[in-house]
């Protein structure tokens, strides 16, 4: 393995913001019975409203006003996982400013607050072996940058010498190489999925999904083209020669969300022949790509959207997935409950990862 400086990602684990600030103030604060209690102490302002993932979008809910200047809220029952979240106030969007959880994105601040399962999911801390989380920054020709990539190795990894599979796994729109970590707990899913003996060791890839810079058109002008090249010409070489990966496209497989489950379409049906499998989360579906045209063999297409997602438009999605059958695509769509938001994502990695390197196809 070549000598490498490597930069240490901490991850914000799922710790609920229950440490009191110097003024008392403690947000959220989740109960018992799933419901949040969400306070801001905002004396001089004349409005303060929520908006969260497990609301429609474009909605809001409002704060009361208490005479000490504290605004507070508390929901009805929220989904047991992990939830983005913001507060408005005098039309300002601003994250929780005691919550110390914050979503990581390319523009504006939100805060995440984990609401926890009576039995503990997949993307919960246990007390497990862990894996190792590492940011590797890399100047990219095809890029013309230097960018990073962020590399799950998983338990074991450091002190063993076997080969590991690889899954690459690509973040949405807005996002950044971190979000797979930061929101999806993707990590966790694997410690806790690998320590079940439900999916093999892998070592997980989080590249930088903005190819094209963030904001130059809706995902990056060329985006599409620029993530293609960078992954087979420059990332997934990097990765072979750097750390001890089992070889062949058995052993590699491309997965992602919303813009990042597009770039899994757009790379991964037009280089079929370098995966195994492809898990496509929510996609953002290329307009230009003839996957007929390709005849794609490739052993496991996953496919999965929530049946509330506007954002991709759920039936649009469902109706290509069963499209790909016409084009000789062997595929399976999975239906979650809930929108364009990261409680369908961890579910759908929690449920593709166990399918990968091991012969399975369901």
């Amino acid at each position: 393995m070549k000598k490498l400086t490597l930069v240490i990602t901490l991850l914000a684990l799922p710790l609920a913001a229950q440490t009191p600030a110097p003024d008392g103030i403690v947000s959220p604060e989740v109960h018992p019975d799933r419901t949040i209690t969400f306070r801001v102490k905002a004396p001089k302002a004349s409005e303060v409203t929520l908006s969260a993932d497990w609301m429609p979008v474009g909605k809001s809910a409002p704060f009361t006003k208490g005479a000490d200047g504290v605004w507070t809220l508390t929901t009805e029952p929220i989904e047991a996982t992990g939830h983005l979240y913001w507060f408005n106030v005098d039309g300002v969007a601003v994250a929780d400013p005691v919550n110390p959880v914050i979503k990581l994105r390319q523009r504006t601040s939100a805060s995440l607050v984990e609401v926890p399962a009576a039995t503990p999911a997949a993307w919960e801390l246990r007390d497990v072996p862990h894996g190792t989380l590492m940011t590797e920054w890399r100047k990219s020709a095809v890029l013309n940058r230097t960018e990073r990539f962020v590399v799950y190795l998983p338990p074991g990894y450091l002190k063993s010498s076997a080969k590991y599979p690889v899954l690459y796994l690509v973040h949405g729109s807005g996002d950044v190489p971190e979000s797979w970590t930061n929101a999806g707990h993707a990590n966790l899913i694997l410690d806790n999925l690998i320590a079940d003996g439900k999916a093999k060791p892998m070592i997980l890839v989080m590249p930088a999904g903005h190819a094209a810079p963030f904001g130059a058109g809706r995902g990056g002008g060329n985006n599409k083209e620029l993530f293609e090249s960078y992954l087979i010409k420059e990332l997934i070489p990097a990765v072979d020669s750097t750390y001890r990966v089992a070889p062949g496209a058995a052993n590699r497989a491309l997965a992602g969300l919303s813009m990042g489950g597009g770039h899994t379409i757009y790379t991964g049906f037009k280089n079929s022949a370098m995966f195994s499998a492809l898990g496509i989360f929510s996609p953002g579906l290329p307009r230009d790509l003839d996957i007929a045209a390709l005849h794609p063999k490739i052993p496991l297409v996953w496919i999965a959207c929530g049946d509330i997602d506007t954002t991709v438009n759920y039936e649009r999605v469902k109706t290509w997935a069963e499209g790909l059958e016409k084009a000789g695509v062997k595929e399976s769509f999975h239906t979650y409950p809930g929108a364009h938001t990261w409680p369908v994502w961890r579910r759908s990695l929690t449920d593709f990862a166990p399918l990968l390197f091991n012969g399975k196809s369901k």
